[in-house]
């Protein structure tokens, strides 16, 4: 049986076979200086370069980053890319080199500042993600985690991956990706849709995992009108998410709960 990308078959000493998940240092490199080094899973790096940038502020769209490369090493892979003028200006301003284990949403922040900065969304998205985001409601919300699951090919090889995806009522989820880190899959999303062209703003980003502040940040920086998510949020991502204008979801006492209100 062939195997989802990022996955591997290895054997146990009791000589069964079990299918896992790739987890390898991944180097994220703009302008031949390396930003990131995070552990991830080795599929759809080029999505990862794309959407760490626009998350971290390093770009404002996809059409500041070119040229972008994998290059695999012997003990781990680069992923290059190259900013347009006026981005490679900016990022030569705040370069910082960081590591950042999987865990970790805020790794190579240096200041306090950073790492609550006043959210701002992608230029001309609505304050509260337009009539998509209004829409929701928690049953279409537990709608979209049911249509998650469906689609997270890696963790149904591994059970051992997180997930995120891009869902619209209309059409169900849109795109989908898979990571051993929950914050890289939300960057792949991020790059995914950049790429493809697709609105952020028009649908709803559905994660696996918990919602904590940094996972609410990315999601406004991308554009987003609505996060998903099927445990508990914290009490800033909650606060934050409402400043921002950001509709969240997430698991409640009784169930999916709307955490903030469409404004």
């Amino acid at each position: 049986m062939s195997l989802p990308e990022g996955a591997i078959r290895i054997t146990l000493p009791d000589g069964a076979e079990q299918v896992l998940p790739e987890e390898v240092p991944v180097a994220l490199v703009y302008d031949g200086t390396t930003q990131a080094v995070m552990m991830a899973t080795p599929a759809d790096l080029e999505d990862f370069l794309i959407g760490f940038a626009l998350t971290d502020g390093l770009i404002a769209s996809s059409a500041e980053l070119s040229g972008v490369e994998v290059l695999r090493q012997s003990r781990g892979i680069e992923v290059r890319g190259w900013l347009a003028s006026g981005a490679g200006v900016r990022f030569m301003e705040r370069r910082r080199a960081m590591a950042g284990p999987v865990g970790c949403g805020l790794c190579g922040i240096d200041s306090l500042e950073q790492a609550l900065r006043p959210l701002t969304r992608a230029p001309g998205r609505p304050a509260s993600g337009g009539a998509a985001a209004a829409g929701l409601t928690p049953g279409l919300a537990a709608r979209a985690l049911d249509d998650l699951r469906g689609g997270q090919v890696l963790k149904d090889a591994s059970r051992a991956t997180h997930a995120a995806g891009f869902w619209r009522p209309d059409v169900g989820i849109v795109a989908l990706r898979e990571d051993v880190g929950r914050h890289n899959a939300l960057d792949k999303l991020v790059g995914g849709l950049a790429r493809q062209g697709v609105d952020p703003a028009r649908g709803a980003v559905v994660m696996t995992s918990r919602v904590s502040v940094d996972l609410v940040q990315k999601a406004v920086i991308a554009g987003a009108g609505a996060l998903i998510a099927p445990s508990a949020p914290t009490a800033l991502a909650v606060s934050e998410a409402q400043a921002a204008g950001l509709r969240l979801f997430a698991r409640g006492p009784d169930g999916l709960t709307a955490y903030t209100t469409a404004d």
